[in-house]
């Protein structure tokens, strides 16, 4: 297997500022700097991304590709700033990133409506220089860096936010959410997984990596788990499974939440950190 030999990765958008000068939303985005090129996974809301660009000295002109984690507002919502700096570029995303995506609030007597997909059309964001290239499958963007596509669902207690859904013709639906993937790097020192929100379950990604590149362990996990906004069965059991993993640092971000994150920053100590708005995590 080949090993990227040089890789950092910056947190451009998140809800969390603790770096002076950054601005934070409820977004993400990470910058991604090795030794064959710079990229980008996801965007953010489209507050940020441009902003933090500039303070944190990361050049957007500069990247190769662009690689989406799903198709929801607050990780794809910039893609129009970004693509006014890059021109041209390909974009990695599963086919169905661009689904009706909302949020419905479960709450009796008042469902609440919110669409939460990409905020601007497939055809617009073309006519600016998206090149989208759509895929369900494990592929490899570049030597060492693979894109995860669709992610098998096969525990019985991730099931995800009940809010998310699907606008259907005779209403809404559960958004089963095919298009969550994550972006992996093989590295000197491991393998490093880098998330979006793992709608497929913080669980069913990593061992869908473990099995596909035969590992049986990682450097770092970081990103956005959304064990802050499920249930409390699905988080404690997706704890436990966690620490299964031979997970040498984790850095928690954005949907894991702030109660979540202190949890599980006692859980696994001083391997695990927060990754807000500044944050690098390099590699060499």
């Amino acid at each position: 297997m080949d090993y990227i030999r040089y890789l950092r990765l910056t947190v451009l958008c998140e809800n969390v500022v603790t770096n002076l000068g950054g601005v934070g939303e409820h977004g993400f985005a990470v910058y991604i700097e090795t030794d064959l090129g710079d990229y980008l996974f996801d965007t953010g809301s489209g507050i940020g991304i441009l902003y933090n660009a500039d303070i944190f000295n990361k050049h957007l002109k500069k990247i190769k590709k662009i690689m989406l984690s799903h198709g929801h507002s607050d990780h794809t919502g910039g893609l129009i700033q970004v693509l006014s700096k890059t021109g041209e570029i390909e974009v990695y995303c599963h086919p169905s990133v661009f689904n009706e995506k909302y949020a419905v609030s479960q709450e009796p007597f008042k469902q609440e409506k919110r669409f939460i997909g990409i905020p601007h059309r497939q055809t617009y964001l073309e006519s600016k220089g998206a090149v989208f290239k759509f895929s369900k499958e494990f592929i490899e963007i570049r030597k060492g860096m693979f894109l995860t596509g669709e992610i098998p669902r096969l525990n019985d207690y991730e099931e995800g936010d009940p809010r998310l859904s699907l606008k259907a013709a005779d209403g809404f639906v559960k958004d089963p959410l095919w298009d969550d993937q994550a972006l992996v790097f093989s590295t000197t020192k491991g393998m490093v997984v880098l998330l979006g929100c793992a709608h497929a379950g913080i669980i069913n990604t990593l061992h869908f990596v473990a099995n596909t590149l035969d590992v049986d362990r990682f450097y770092a996990v970081i990103g956005g788990t959304h064990l802050g906004l499920v249930g409390k069965n699905q988080f404690k059991r997706s704890v436990e499974a966690l620490k299964d993993f031979k997970i040498d640092r984790i850095g928690l971000s954005h949907c894991t939440g702030i109660e979540a994150g202190l949890i599980m920053k006692k859980e696994f100590g001083e391997g695990s950190f927060y990754a807000s708005v500044g944050t690098s995590f390099e590699i060499t």
